[in-house]
């Protein structure tokens, strides 16, 4: 394993830190949005029911392992290992694409370190369901979040219980808030478990990959060991801790992704998984270049598209998938990624539909050539003189209130416990 010091910042690193602060809380919507991209092909394949138990699969795999990470990365992981307490919790949240700020507005109340409560003031995700009927919202809000609640629990303190005091679908209609949950953390709570694929994962290049350290000496906040805040103000944070941020939510959403592919593989012959695989790649692939390209203002040039790939999730983090940009021309090398099996092993010379979607978010006359091997090509950004049609793919994701979320400025005020 290469020392964190060895490792030169990634690609990130060369935004400013008013557009890191921008682009942090578009990466956490966007792994948030990886599901409706997924999950409706899911359903599509395998019925309602199936798509829910492939949900909980995919996070109970993955967020115990993410969210260690970010506990580590920004200093707030607990002194003894499985002891962490609910302000812990209640951070993990704030940094995780399970809950991105705004679209699923948790608010927290902490009574102590043991005894804490939050309830959803918007759930974009129930915004989403909620027109597809109530055995929808049961899947999402009762059968998958139970489990994956408890399994977000395990990275923490594995005595924690998150429980519903209220929840959809709602009742009366239109019920506000959203949903509303207590954790308590306590000795005679029995140990919540990680699943069986959760060991597999752990076992990926993701999941142990070291990143460039955070600079303490950078202006701005270089961690998170202060106060639980009520809302994260990203643009207090370093530049060099954003950057950070950034390359650890992205490597959440490969880590989700990894176990979303392992769930899948249980239920499709190989010729389906890459069927899924491809329409779930495709779909956030251009979802996810729209956001960002509007979120930094990229220009809709072919240099533009490139600067707009080097950003991107699908590229990101650079410790992770090996990338060049020179102009508008990108090479890729085998890397980590391609060990794991991540979304850019999917790519290439035989198959470009997810590239083309990211750089066609920038302007749809824009088109890619791809010219190498499987793991290792190169990709030049070229304009076409008419422009090509969105994909179906992107479009079922596009049905999504996150596709057009706006942020908004938020105070950022310390939470004390009651």
């Amino acid at each position: 394993m290469t020392h964190p010091e060895a490792i030169p910042p990634g690609r990130y690193s060369a935004l400013s830190r008013k557009e890191l602060a921008v682009a942090v809380p578009e990466l956490l919507l966007i792994g948030q949005l990886i599901d409706r991209s997924g999950m409706a092909w899911c359903i599509s394949a395998f019925g309602r029911e199936e798509m829910a138990r492939i949900a909980i699969e995919e996070w109970a795999a993955s967020s115990p392992i993410y969210t260690r990470r970010m506990q580590r990365a920004l200093g707030y992981a607990p002194e003894v290992p499985g002891k962490g307490d609910v302000p812990t919790i209640f951070k993990g949240l704030q940094l995780d694409i399970g809950a991105p700020p705004q679209f699923m507005d948790f608010r927290y109340t902490v009574h102590d370190r043991w005894h804490g409560e939050f309830h959803l003031d918007h759930c974009g995700a129930l915004m989403d369901v909620e027109p597809m009927g109530d055995d929808y919202v049961r899947s999402m809000c009762h059968d998958i979040e139970d489990p994956t609640f408890d399994a977000t629990a395990v990275a923490t303190n594995p005595k924690a219980q998150v429980r519903p005091v209220h929840r959809p679908p709602r009742s009366p209609a239109g019920r506000h808030p959203h949903c509303a949950w207590t954790v308590i953390i306590d000795e005679s709570h029995p140990e919540a478990q990680g699943i069986p694929l959760l060991a597999d994962n752990e076992r990926s290049r993701a999941a142990t990959l070291d990143l460039a350290p955070i600079d303490p000496a950078d202006d701005g906040l270089a961690d998170y060991t202060g106060p639980l805040l009520s809302d994260l103000d990203f643009a207090a944070f370093s530049r060099s801790a954003l950057a950070r941020i950034a390359d650890e939510v992205c490597l959440q959403m490969h880590l989700l992704n990894r176990a979303f592919t392992l769930a899948v593989a249980e239920r499709a012959d190989a010729d389906g998984l890459l069927r899924i695989r491809r329409k779930q790649l495709v779909g956030i692939a251009g979802i996810a270049a729209e956001r960002l390209a509007r979120a930094l203002d990229l220009p809709a040039t072919p240099e533009g598209a490139a600067r707009l790939l080097a950003v991107h999730p699908l590229l990101n983090p650079s410790a992770y998938v090996d990338a060049t940009v020179d102009g508008a021309t990108i090479t890729v090398r085998p890397s980590p990624a391609h060990e794991d099996g991540a979304w850019i092993s999917l790519c290439g010379p035989t198959w470009t539909a997810a590239l083309q979607a990211v750089v066609r978010a920038a302007d749809p006359c824009l088109d890619t050539e791809v010219t190498g091997t499987t793991n290792e090509w190169r990709l030049t950004v070229v304009r076409r003189d008419e422009p090509t049609p969105e994909p179906d793919e992107v479009a079922v994701v596009r049905f999504s209130t996150g596709s057009d979320f706006t942020f908004e400025p938020r105070r950022s005020l310390p939470i004390t416990p009651l």
